[in-house]
């Protein structure tokens, strides 16, 4: 995605950004066009959530989907973090404080292990909250 030559700051997206960019019939492509020049955080979570709604939402091959989401996963310049037993605790405390469903607490709680500063989404419900902090860690949260 991004160039590997500069400073990276890694910025986290929401599955529903990174499908709208790697779906290039998807309604919202087009405003996700700048991704290209972003190194992206992902974790098990985004990566599956990803694949499911290109298979079974945008009805792609299976095969391709796997590859595309692999693709964005391995690439150089973005950052994968593992789901630990922390963050998923961190995740549970998100999703009661912000009643928020189990997935996108997970995401959020992975990006604030991370240290990841900024985290972009189209889900109204996340845009609200403008801002999440757990511990000394605090994500501001943008629309795409």
């Amino acid at each position: 995605m991004a160039n590997s030559g500069r400073d990276q700051e890694y910025l986290g997206v929401d599955t529903n950004v990174l499908v709208a960019y790697l779906d290039g019939g998807h309604p919202s492509h087009k405003k996700t066009t700048w991704l290209a020049d972003e190194s992206i955080v992902l974790n098990p979570t985004i990566a599956h959530e990803a694949y499911h709604t290109l298979v079974f939402w945008a009805r792609w091959d299976p095969v391709e989907a796997r590859k595309a989401v692999w693709d964005a996963c391995s690439d150089v310049n973005n950052l994968f973090v593992n789901q630990t037993f922390r963050t998923t605790n961190t995740g549970l405390e998100l999703a009661v404080r912000h009643g928020l469903g189990g997935r996108d607490a997970l995401i959020l709680a992975s990006l604030l292990a991370s240290k990841v500063k900024e985290f972009r989404t189209f889900d109204k419900n996340l845009l609200a909250l403008k801002q999440v902090s757990f511990g000394r860690a605090s994500l501001v949260v943008k629309p795409a």
